[in-house]
């Protein structure tokens, strides 16, 4: 990489960096690009170089922060003690680990869940990868199809079905890590899973009956 390149990289990460400090600390509709731009210590004409507007670097944000949570999720499920069986034990592990780091994170969670939708997550994702998800979500999406096919489930849309699951996740978990409301996430965990079970069994073909 030259040093023009670098120097240009090292300014989009600024530019990142600090817009994230200030949307989590003083809110997304009170940070303006001149906010951004000052402490980042670049001048405002710069910023529009690197994004169209504010909502185009949030964006990019949204994507990044997810699927950086989403890729370390995974690997921790390559070193989990106990290997991985099948679909539902894959998701589950997944949706633990990420649940703890969000309680453990609760600002990234605000930040997240207040602002994340599928379409902007897919849009920003496939714009980071030049339009495919193989970088830092595909295996993730990858071991979804291959564990939804290896367990015998039957589904037209999977990643509608993964849409589904995951805006379950979010919503849901919102309140109970934020608030405790209606309960703890602790206390409710269990009721995900049951959820969670009972969505993934509506799409499981029966088992052939032995001869």
């Amino acid at each position: 990489m030259s040093k023009v390149d670098l120097n240009k990289q090292n300014k989009r990460n600024s530019l990142l960096t600090n817009a994230y400090d200030l949307f989590v600390n003083q809110g997304f509709n009170k940070t303006t690009i001149s906010d951004i731009a000052k402490h980042s210590g670049l001048a405002k004409g710069t910023f529009y170089l690197y994004f169209k507007d504010k909502y185009d670097l949030r964006d990019e944000l949204i994507a990044r922060k997810s699927a950086q949570l989403l890729l370390e999720a995974q690997q921790a499920m390559k070193i989990r003690p106990v290997p991985i069986k099948g679909l539902e034990d894959y998701l589950l592990a997944m949706v633990d680990y990420v649940l703890n780091y969000l309680q453990r994170n609760k600002m990234l969670l605000k930040f997240i869940t207040k602002n994340l939708s599928w379409g902007i997550f897919r849009h920003a994702v496939e714009k980071q990868t030049g339009g495919s998800t193989s970088n830092n979500l595909g295996e993730f999406y990858d071991n979804y199809l291959m564990a939804l096919k290896a367990d015998n489930y039957e589904c037209d849309d999977p990643e509608l079905l993964l849409f589904t699951i995951i805006e379950l996740v979010s919503s849901t978990s919102y309140s109970c890590i934020m608030y405790d409301s209606p309960c703890s996430m602790e206390a409710y965990l269990p009721h995900l899973h049951q959820t969670i079970h009972l969505i993934l069994e509506g799409y499981r073909l029966p088992k052939k009956q032995e001869q």
